[in-house]
C-alpha cells in the first residue's frame, strides 16, 4: 500500500492547474468539506490550516475566554492545552484512566469550579474515552465538549464514530496522522451557530462566510460600501493544495486506518505469554483505530529500564519507538509561566495527576503506519525477540 497515492497526486495537480485563480481556489476545499461531514455523520465540517487552530477556533466560538478554566488531559501533546491558554482561559488537568489512558470521568467531576466552561478529551493513540459519562458532566454542569480527535480516525464507542459527541470534533493531517496532508486540520459540529462562529474566526472574521459558505466572491467585496469584517478573527483557512491531498487521503481512509489495525494485530501475538509489557485496555464497545501501539513498561525503576528496552529493541533492529510527551504541565512553560498566573489554582507536581505520572515514565508507542505489512511483520518478531532478552537479563 501507498501512503500517497496517485489518487493524491491528482487532485493536487488539478489544484495547480487551477493556478490559485481566485474563481477557482475552493474547489477541493468544499469538496473536501463536504466529504468529510458526511463521512464523519456530521452537518458541518470546516478546513483549518492545522489541527491546533480547529482547537483555539472551537474554545473561542464557544465563548471561552479570560479566566475561564477548561479541563484538559495532561497526557497528550501540550498543543491540546495551549489554545485554552491563547484564549485567556485556564487549563485544569484532570488525570487519566489507568487502563484506557483516556481521561477520567471521575477526575474530571473533581476538577469542576463555578469557573469551568468546556472539556476537552483526547482519544489517545486512537480509543475513545468513555464519552457516557463525560456527557453526563457536562449536562450536570452545563459544560460545552470539545473532542481533540487527533489521532483518531473512524474509531468507534458504542456503536457511534469517534466526533459524533461533542459540540466540536478536532481532527489533523499531521505527517504521522490516519490522513494526511503535511499539515492541515479539520473543525466538525452539528450546531449551525456554532459552525456560523467558527467560520468567522478561522477566515479573519469575515461578514459573507458562514457554515455553509467559506468563499467571499467578488461581487460581494468589490464594493466600496462593503464592511467586511463584523468581528475579529485568524487566518486560519486551509490551503487548496492541502485541500486536493486531504480529498484523495479522505478517500482512502477505510483502508489507510485498516492497515493500522492489521499491524497491531500483528504486534498483538508478539506479547502474548509475557508479563512486562501491558497494552492499553480496549473495553467492549469500543474500536481503536491505533494511531500509535502503546504498551507500559512494568518497572520500578522505569527511568533506567526504560532506556535499557529501547536500546536492546534498537539493537535487535527495532525501529526508533516514541515516548508519552512529558506530562503538558511538567513542560518548562507551564511550570516557569503559567504556574505562576492568576487563578492558577492546581499545583503542577506529581501529585496533580498520579496515574498520568506513573503511566508518562513507562510508556512505549510503537508505530503503527507500516505500509508494507512485511516490515511490520519484522518490527513484531524484533519486538518478541527483545521481550525474551530483556526477561532473562532481569
Amino acid at each position: 500500500m501507498e501512503r500517497i497515492s496517485d489518487l493524491e497526486k491528482k487532485y493536487v495537480m488539478e489544484a495547480l492547474e487551477n493556478e490559485f485563480a481566485t474563481s477557482k481556489n475552493s474547489i477541493f476545499n468544499d469538496k473536501l468539506e463536504a466529504a468529510f461531514a458526511e463521512k464523519l455523520n456530521s452537518k458541518y465540517a470546516i478546513g483549518h490550516c492545522n489541527g491546533t487552530a480547529t482547537l483555539h477556533v472551537a474554545l473561542l466560538s464557544c465563548g471561552i475566554g479570560q479566566g475561564d478554566e477548561v479541563i484538559v488531559p495532561p497526557l497528550t501533546m501540550s498543543s491540546t492545552s495551549i489554545p485554552v491558554v491563547l484564549c485567556g482561559a485556564i487549563p485544569v488537568f484532570a488525570d487519566c484512566d489507568i487502563n484506557t489512558f483516556q481521561i477520567s470521568a471521575e477526575s474530571i467531576e473533581k476538577c469542576i469550579t463555578e469557573k469551568t466552561k468546556a472539556i476537552i478529551t483526547v482519544s489517545l493513540y486512537g480509543l475513545a474515552p468513555d464519552y457516557d459519562k463525560i456527557l453526563d458532566i457536562c449536562k450536570k454542569h452545563n459544560l460545552a465538549l470539545i473532542e481533540d480527535n487527533a489521532e483518531c480516525l473512524l474509531g468507534e464507542y458504542k456503536g457511534k464514530l469517534v466526533g459524533e459527541f461533542g459540540d466540536f470534533s478536532s481532527y489533523s493531517f499531521q505527517a504521522s496522522k490516519h490522513i494526511t496532508t503535511g499539515e492541515g486540520g479539520m473543525l466538525t459540529t452539528n450546531n449551525e451557530e456554532l459552525a456560523d462562529k467558527a467560520r468567522q474566526f478561522n477566515c479573519l472574521g469575515y461578514a459573507g462566510v458562514s457554515a455553509d459558505q467559506g468563499k467571499i466572491t467578488k461581487n460581494d467585496i468589490q464594493d466600496p460600501l462593503y464592511s467586511r469584517h463584523i468581528s475579529f478573527g485568524y487566518n486560519y483557512r486551509m490551503s487548496e493544495l492541502q485541500a486536493a491531498c486531504a480529498l484523495g487521503q479522505l478517500e482512502r481512509a477505510e483502508e489507510l486506518v485498516q492497515m493500522r489495525i492489521n499491524v497491531a494485530k500483528i504486534f498483538d501475538e508478539s506479547i502474548e505469554n509475557q508479563n512486562i509489557l501491558r497494552k492499553q485496555l480496549e473495553p467492549s464497545g469500543y474500536k481503536n483505530s491505533y494511531w500509535a501501539y502503546c504498551l507500559v513498561l512494568d518497572s520500578d525503576e522505569p527511568e533506567k529500564d526504560w532506556y535499557k528496552f529501547r536500546d536492546l529493541f534498537q539493537k535487535n533492529g527495532g525501529d526508533n519507538y516514541y515516548a508519552a510527551w512529558k506530562l503538558s504541565y511538567n513542560e518548562p512553560a507551564y511550570q516557569n509561566i503559567l504556574q505562576k498566573q492568576p487563578g492558577v489554582w492546581q499545583k503542577y507536581d506529581e501529585n496533580c495527576c498520579p496515574n498520568a505520572e506513573y503511566l508518562q515514565k513507562r510508556m512505549i508507542q510503537l508505530k503503527t503506519n507500516y505500509w508494507d505489512i512485511e516490515e511490520a511483520k519484522d518490527q513484531a518478531e524484533i519486538l518478541k525477540k527483545t521481550i525474551e532478552e530483556y526477561q532473562n537479563s532481569m
